[in-house]
């Protein structure tokens, strides 16, 4: 995500920060090829002009050049423009009604009916009891989509007795009411472009439901057509907020940075994945930081907080505490650290120099690779085999390999690598060593 921005801001303030004291043309040419970083990462001219503007005028005043770190001062200015170009402060969801209804709009392809789903899991893991509701009758399969989206997650879905999209949502939301559902999540339908009668559909949905929220869902990958997009929406319907799909693959960043500046409306959340969890809050300041590649250790916290099964931990921790640690946690703990996505997704977050960061950007590809191969190992083994290893001879081998597509060597491998993180294990419990280590790090992954 970000990557080329990334890099370029970077170098530039490596330059920067490397003279221990900055003349006015010194900021200037640095200010310079940050705004040309901007534009070539697809942020709207205008946004571009009206941002570099203000970070001159803050960072060639005498408190950046006559101070002892200007280089630093300026990174600080920067980060602080982009995090108020995105919006400030990370914008909830307006949800006081009861039912609270959340309409969302946007074209065919960006990912709509799967964030709505994602949303939901969202809201149920805060507490809410969300319900579906599918009025998409246009697109082939969009209600079956959102029938299966729902039934996985457990979250009911009213599809209606008509075909008529209006009906749809007003039937959704009397039966969130008699159903005491607490948020009803309505998913419109989307065009390959825009036109008057789909406007006119979300016009007269809006006027019958009347939405605490109406949410645009964008592909971020589309850049600046998203965002163009975004404001004709805005101009017809007046949404409140903004969900960016794709955000993980979007390399250049030109839809995150100038959304807000253009539209007034916050991002609300962004998705950074294809699975359903992967919906996560926005945050500007978090942004701005990762994009300066000062990495997002907060949200990575947060993510393992709330996707890291906690009595599974704890079970770990009572069996590290009596050595007793098998190859059944072993593959837990692997497959809670999988919950947390690729690890190039956790390098991301991490603040790491940039330098350091692309030199074990391979490794990661690699070891992803490993973990992958571990995983397929340790679920081909039986319980009895997870639970005593020294069980595991000559032809269970065989049978574990078969079974994970893999070898025999592979198999051998994950064995040893088991036995060396018992041994730092009941080092790491012994308090004779691992110190500040967690029990993943010590497994060598």
């Amino acid at each position: 995500m970000f990557d080329s921005l990334t890099d370029r801001l970077t170098s530039v303030f490596s330059r920067l920060k490397g003279k221990g004291k900055l003349s006015s043309d010194d900021v200037k040419a640095g200010l310079r090829e940050i705004k040309l970083a901007l534009l070539e990462a697809d942020v709207n001219y205008k946004v571009v002009r009206d941002l570099m503007a203000r970070v001159q005028e803050r960072a060639v005043g005498e408190e950046v050049l006559e101070s002892l770190t200007p280089g630093q001062q300026v990174v600080k200015i920067v980060r602080d423009e982009l995090t108020a170009l995105m919006g400030g402060q990370s914008a909830g969801l307006n949800l006081a009604h009861h039912p609270a209804v959340v309409m969302l709009v946007g074209l065919q392809g960006s990912g709509k009916t799967t964030t709505v789903a994602k949303l939901a899991l969202h809201l149920q893991k805060e507490g809410r009891k969300p319900v579906l509701v599918a009025a998409d009758v246009y697109r082939p399969a969009a209600i079956a989509q959102l029938q299966t989206l729902g039934d996985n997650l457990d979250i009911p879905v009213v599809t209606g007795d008509s075909v008529h999209p209006v009906k749809i949502a007003s039937t959704g939301v009397e039966w969130a009411k008699e159903n005491l559902r607490d948020v009803v999540l309505i998913d419109t339908a989307g065009r390959l472009h825009i036109d008057e009668a789909m406007m006119k559909e979300l016009e007269e949905i809006k006027a019958a439901v009347d939405p605490d929220e109406i949410l645009f869902v964008a592909d971020a990958m589309t850049g600046q057509e998203a965002v163009n997009i975004a404001r004709t929406f805005n101009d017809s319907i007046a949404f409140s907020g903004v969900i960016l799909t794709k955000l993980d693959g979007d390399a250049r960043g030109g839809a995150a940075l100038s959304v807000y500046h253009v539209t007034g409306k916050s991002i609300k959340f962004v998705g950074m994945g294809e699975k359903i969890a992967d919906l996560q809050p926005f945050h500007p300041d978090r942004m701005a930081e990762r994009i300066l590649g000062m990495g997002d250790v907060l949200s990575l916290i947060e993510q393992a907080e709330t996707q890291m099964d906690q009595k599974k931990a704890e079970q770990l921790a009572r069996h590290i505490k009596k050595n007793q640690f098998t190859m059944q946690d072993f593959l837990e703990q692997l497959e809670e650290m999988r919950k947390l996505g690729p690890l190039s997704g956790i390098l991301e977050k991490l603040p790491l120099k940039l330098p350091l960061k692309k030199k074990i950007k391979g490794d990661v590809d690699v070891d992803e690779q490993d973990l992958t191969k571990t995983l397929a190992v340790l679920r081909s083994m039986t319980l009895e085999e997870r639970l005593n290893a020294s069980i595991i001879g000559g032809s269970r081998k065989k049978r574990i390999a078969r079974g994970s597509g893999t070898n025999v060597r592979d198999v051998n491998r994950v064995l040893s690598r088991f036995k060396e993180s018992k041994k730092a294990i009941k080092l790491l419990s012994s308090g004779r060593g691992g110190k500040g280590r967690s029990p993943i790090d010590l497994m060598g992954m």
